[in-house]
């Protein structure tokens, strides 16, 4: 298993990318996918946090530097920050190789709904390997999507303790909180 970052030498952001990889490596450890090989890519010439699974085969990551920069020190990297979009992104690669998510839909494809809900799936998985969660943060962005009803809250309960959820049933939680968003 390699993990490989680019670029190797960064020159725009204080970023180490031997530390990107060993967070990556320890994800992947967690996560159960020790023997993959994956490429990360930060384009360090764009502020901006966009985090993209470019390919599933070989895994190919890239990440805009403003992803894994530290908040509070601009151009220094964010190892929790790292740890948190980079984990998403492989559990959700981890996920599609597994038979419970073989009709997910692109990432291209899911809709706004789709992808936060998969995302609070991912992050409860994470709090659980000992990663700092943000709960609160993706329950207010549940709840954006999902309506602020007791059905919406109780879907993404179920998301975030959920250990081994399929797609179906991830799909399933969010349409019903949809379903139960009041009409304005």
């Amino acid at each position: 298993m390699t993990v490989t970052v680019s670029p190797e030498k960064f020159t725009m952001v204080n970023y180490d990318a031997d530390v990107i990889a060993s967070i990556v490596q320890t994800l992947l450890d967690q996560i159960g996918l020790p023997d993959l090989d994956v490429q990360i890519k930060v384009d360090e010439t764009s502020p901006l946090g966009r985090v993209h699974v470019l390919s599933e085969d070989p895994v190919v990551i890239e990440a805009e530097s403003g992803a894994i920069e530290d908040p509070k020190r601009p151009r220094q990297l964010s190892e929790p920050g790292a740890a948190d979009v980079l984990g998403r992104a492989l559990l959700r690669v981890a996920d599609r190789r597994t038979p419970g998510f073989a009709d997910a839909p692109g990432d291209a494809d899911l809709t706004l709904p789709q992808t936060i809900a998969w995302a609070v799936y991912a992050n409860g998985r994470l709090e659980r390997l000992g990663y700092l969660s943000q709960r609160q943060r993706w329950l207010y962005h549940f709840r954006n999507r999902h309506g602020f009803t007791d059905v919406a809250d109780a879907a993404f309960e179920r998301l975030w303790t959920g250990p081994s959820l399929t797609w179906d049933e991830i799909s399933a939680l969010s349409e019903g909180a949809i379903a139960h968003e009041p009409v304005a």
